[in-house]
């Protein structure tokens, strides 16, 4: 009976979040299901009836109640900022506000995040200055308003509600920037991101780039350096997500390093495994999204270390539920947290169901490591595919000649890394070493790219179609077999 209403309590509030997302619910809605569930929970009291109707009055009225805390979660959290900003869009004005994330940089302008004291601006601004977390800046600019748009494959994008669930509603195009003040904000998130940027510094001093702007991809989710030509070539092979802060990148990257590590005592495996999605979000400076993503995978190594699925399936459940409570519109408009799920799920119960396809691989490490690469690709691309229009066709032979060698790339690579902090002689061959590595992933990226028909654009696949599969994928995961 526990078990039933943590569940009912859990999906109650995700499917209240999830109604409140798409249709607008107001606090009579809510007061009104808080009502029926208080007219059936006293309605069991006064009355006597066999256990199991009991048991079905009680989960329907935590469930009704449950569907009324997600919509009221979702209608706290939708607040928007005072009139008065309203009322100045398309006017030059002044405000001051602090720097709350690293510069976004591309190649012809970076945007930053400016706080306020009750909403975010998205500013978009040159690369004459660069900013740093912390700084206090005076903009000079004309406040506009942010717009949905149709993406170059033709899939409307809700660019309004994505910038959302940042709490930012406003933008700045190339406003005057004066920094007035520079060290405030928390002091342990800009002591990780000034680590993360001398790190970045001196490892671009000794790797050329590309290579250099690929390692700081996959060890801190690094994309600013990115050119447009590359960033493509990465979204035709299917391989985005190795320098992307998501739950499919940290979740294979700590499955591949437990496998690097299967030699040793299965707990010591996943030890290695746990440390390094640590370093990875504490490298990353400790994103929201990293963070997430590092929760989603450490319960997937748990899963696989323990065996323990059925009490790891409640913890990702749980985690779910805590990560929509303290921000609610992840749910739909964050594509990061939506990838954590999936990839985690792929991982703990998929994985299992295909191995049985890959007996034809003698050797037991390289088929465990397809296998989990296979399973991951195969139950996250329709999902991918809906949400991005994009369908790589070279994507799993990418996958699997370029996953192997992520753990050891990282793993050098931060070693090289970080001793080049003190002796670039002693960092020398870890660098060396690592810098081979980094230039066989981009030819492979680079060769397979150039394949023609590498990539399809599929404009639009239908929602429903999307359910189906995924509704096929849960009935075989729960028969246990596929």
């Amino acid at each position: 009976m526990r078990d039933k209403i943590f569940y009912t309590i859990c999906f109650g509030f995700l499917l209240g979040t999830l109604m409140r997302s798409f249709i607008f619910l107001d606090w009579y809605f809510a007061g009104w299901l808080f009502g029926v569930a208080m007219f059936l929970i006293f309605l069991l009291w006064q009355i006597k009836v066999f256990w199991e109707i009991k048991n079905i009055i009680i989960c329907a009225s935590v469930f009704l109640l449950a569907i009324g805390l997600g919509i009221s979660r979702y209608n706290i959290a939708d607040i928007y900022p005072p009139l008065d900003f309203y009322q100045k869009i398309g006017q030059k004005i002044s405000l001051e506000g602090i720097v709350i994330n690293e510069p976004e940089v591309k190649d012809t302008n970076q945007k930053i995040t400016v706080k306020l004291e009750k909403q975010n601006v998205l500013v978009t601004t040159g690369l004459e200055k660069y900013f740093d977390y912390g700084d206090r800046v005076i903009l000079n600019g004309v406040l506009i308003l942010p717009e949905n748009f149709i993406t170059p494959l033709g899939k409307s994008f809700d660019y309004i509600s994505y910038l959302k669930k940042d709490k930012i509603f406003f933008l700045m195009n190339y406003p005057n920037i004066k920094v007035v003040n520079k060290g405030e904000g928390n002091p342990l998130k800009r002591f990780l991101y000034k680590t993360k940027s001398i790190f970045l510094e001196k490892l671009n001093a000794v790797i050329p780039s590309p290579e250099s702007t690929l390692l700081g991809g996959l060890i801190l989710g690094e994309r600013s350096g990115f050119s447009t030509e590359l960033r493509q070539q990465f979204v035709d092979t299917g391989t985005i997500h190795i320098v992307a802060l998501s739950g499919y990148n940290v979740t294979m990257i700590a499955e591949w390093i437990m496998k690097l590590f299967s030699w040793l005592p299965i707990y010591w495996a996943f030890f290695t495994g746990v440390i390094g999605i640590f370093l990875f979000v504490l490298m990353s400076g400790g994103q929201a999204t990293a963070v997430r993503a590092g929760i989603m995978a450490s319960l997937a190594i748990v899963a696989k270390a323990t065996g323990r699925e059925y009490d790891v399936w409640r913890g990702i459940v749980f985690v779910a539920l805590l990560m929509v409570i303290l921000n609610p519109f992840v749910l739909v408009y964050d594509v990061s947290f939506q990838l954590s799920f999936l990839a985690t799920i792929a991982v703990i119960f998929f994985t299992p169901l295909v191995q049985k396809y890959f007996f034809w691989i003698e050797n037991k490490w390289w088929r465990e490591m397809i296998a989990t690469t296979f399973s991951a690709y195969v139950f996250v691309i329709p999902f991918v595919v809906y949400k991005m229009g994009n369908l790589s066709l070279v994507s799993l032979p990418a996958n699997i000649l370029v996953l192997p060698t992520i753990p050891i790339t990282m793993i050098f690579g931060f070693l090289g890394g970080f001793l080049n902090l003190f002796s670039h002689i002693i960092a020398f061959p870890f660098l060396e070493f690592t810098y081979f590595l980094l230039h066989w992933k981009l030819f492979v990226i680079d060769l397979l790219a150039r394949i023609p028909l590498a990539s399809l654009q599929i404009k639009s696949l239908p929602l429903i179609l999307v359910l189906m599969i995924y509704v096929f994928f849960s009935w075989k995961i729960y028969s246990k077999s596929f």
